[in-house]
């Protein structure tokens, strides 16, 4: 699995946290391991999954994708 770190904009609260939880939980062969304001350290299945997946379920979130690390 692959690890990585993405900076999302427009988080400000616990709200925003959960609802990138909420999402991202909806992605399978995606795994979270920390979610805070701005970011989300996660770990994927690089076969099964690709980025757009994640960008996609952020921004049905109501955020930006703002860099990856």
């Amino acid at each position: 699995m692959k690890l990585e770190h993405i900076r999302i904009e427009g988080m400000t609260c616990n709200h925003c946290i959960m609802a990138v939880r909420k999402e991202l939980a909806t992605v399978e062969g995606v795994q979270l391991e920390d979610v805070r304001i701005g970011s989300v350290l996660l770990r994927y299945e690089e076969g099964k999954v690709n980025p757009g997946d994640i960008d996609r379920a952020i921004e049905a979130a109501g955020f930006h994708v703002s860099g990856r690390e």
